[in-house]
């Protein structure tokens, strides 16, 4: 049986030799379709409509077909002339034409559908959305099926994309990239013009209204634009794949940014790396996962540095990669961060608890019960913290307050008998259920918030309970 490290060695000694024009292409028209699904995309995002980019990329479809059938009709009848040279010229510019077209068409027509079902249904946006994209997109799969044998519409490369044929052997540009790269530069020029207007509709669409902007156009026209994208795309990355190409990569860069101009740039930078990652995972994966099955009679006879997979499939996969390390890596948002900024809060909270269960000790003269049960990492963390900070030492088996630690408990038994006196004034509260909601309030009251709590209550020297509210 192989080695799995030779066979990972040799996949990339094998794709660093054999490194064509080919796979340029496929990484370049990759990387243009997917940072053209990207700039809409973000926006669907920051909308909260990340449903109706999917719902986009089948309702086209109908679009589409119709647009290719038109077109296929318009050739039969002598409509559009043929160069005896190149007899597909005028046919590929005209349906190509029709077909976006007919992305607008059925985008904006989802939109409105949408909107109408939900308003005369009575149902919420997205059970319409359903309703409509589901039914849009079994017309055009219908259409293809019917259609597919007397025009030559091939489902599979509707559906999958085509990016490993789409490079001719020329020196010509491939078509797939000038459509993706067209579509690019289209969807960057918008976005830059009517940044402003895209922003204000995103984030708060009432403003946009009162501002003059009409947002529901601006809505219509980011649905257009997002639809005629996914024609731009199908063919090198097929409509299934559209999907994780304008939602993946926002979301991805979402999680990186609060700027949106930047979460924009993000977000292709990202789309335009799971162009190269996915096609060099397509090379090198397959050895690699099936070299333990090498010996196996499915396999045999079957060289396996000659595997691969769908460089489409793995543009998802490498997606999808890079958003589950930013969604445990990302320096605000992430989940390790997360956890990080809870297991501070923790000992900060332990700390404190414990700095104000000795100052009531000392205040009552009486042993207080530190802790009942058994003691969490984060109490016994926060103990060994404040010990070396040198705010309590231990002394004749017991927990002692220093001077630094007093002065810290002070601030923080302020807190909560200010907010116990705030509540029994403007609350109907009895006496006995104060001390749970100061318990949790009082390590979130910064000085500025205690000086205004004492300030509206004039000052009080005691709280509801008699107890000296201490200075800071």
């Amino acid at each position: 049986m192989l080695a799995a490290t030779d066979i990972f060695t040799a996949s990339f000694t094998w794709l660093i030799d054999d490194w064509g024009k080919l796979d340029t292409w496929i990484v370049i028209t990759g990387a243009l379709a997917a940072m053209a699904c990207a700039i809409p995309g973000s926006f669907l995002v920051l909308r909260r409509q990340s449903m109706m980019g999917d719902a986009l990329t089948h309702t086209v479809l109908p679009g589409i077909v119709a647009a290719f059938l038109l077109s296929h009709y318009l050739k039969t009848t002598g409509w559009i002339s043929t160069d005896p040279a190149d007899p597909h010229k005028a046919f590929d510019a005209t349906s190509y034409t029709f077909m976006f077209g007919g992305a607008l068409l059925t985008g904006v027509l989802t939109a409105i559908l949408t909107e109408w079902v939900s308003r005369r249904g009575g149902v919420e946006n997205s059970a319409a959305l359903g309703v409509v994209y589901t039914s849009m997109f079994a017309v055009g799969l219908l259409t293809i099926r019917l259609a597919a044998d007397s025009v030559h519409i091939d489902p599979d490369c509707v559906l999958y994309g085509n990016l490993e044929s789409v490079w001719g052997g020329s020196d010509q540009v491939p078509r797939a990239a000038w459509v993706s790269g067209g579509c690019l530069v289209f969807n960057i020029a918008m976005a830059g013009c009517f940044f402003k207007e895209l922003r204000i509709s995103t984030f708060d669409p009432a403003l946009a209204t009162t501002l003059g902007i009409n947002a529901t156009l601006i809505d219509y026209a980011l649905m257009g634009v997002t639809a005629a994208t996914a024609v731009a795309a199908f063919e090198s990355v097929g409509n299934i794949l559209v999907i994780a190409m304008l939602i993946v990569p926002a979301a991805t860069a979402h999680l990186l940014t609060d700027r949106l101009w930047v979460m924009l740039l993000l977000a292709a930078i990202i789309a335009a790396s799971t162009a190269a990652i996915g096609h060099v995972m397509a090379l090198s994966l397959p050895p690699v996962l099936m070299a333990p099955f090498a010996e196996q009679p499915l396999l045999s006879g079957v060289p396996i540095d000659s595997l691969d997979a769908s460089t489409s499939g793995m543009m998802a996969a490498a997606a999808g990669g890079l958003f589950v390390a930013a969604l445990f890596l990302a320096p605000r948002h992430g989940v390790l961060v997360r956890i990080g900024h809870r297991f501070r809060l923790s000992i900060r909270i332990s700390a404190e608890d414990l700095l104000g269960t000795l100052y009531r000790q000392d205040e009552t003269s009486r042993d207080i019960p530190l802790q009942t049960g058994r003691r969490t990492f984060a109490q016994r963390y926060a103990t060994w913290r404040l010990r070396r900070q040198r705010l309590i030492l231990h002394s004749s088996g017991q927990l002692e307050l220093t001077a630094a630690g007093r002065h810290a408990a002070r601030k923080l038994i302020r807190a909560h008998r200010l907010w116990e006196s705030y509540m029994a004034r403007h609350f109907d509260v009895p006496a006995d259920h104060l001390h749970e909601t100061a318990h949790k309030v009082e390590h979130y009251l910064d000085p500025e918030l205690r000086d205004q709590l004492a300030h509206e209550l004039d000052t009080p020297d005691t709280d509801p309970h008699g107890r000296e509210i201490p200075d800071d």
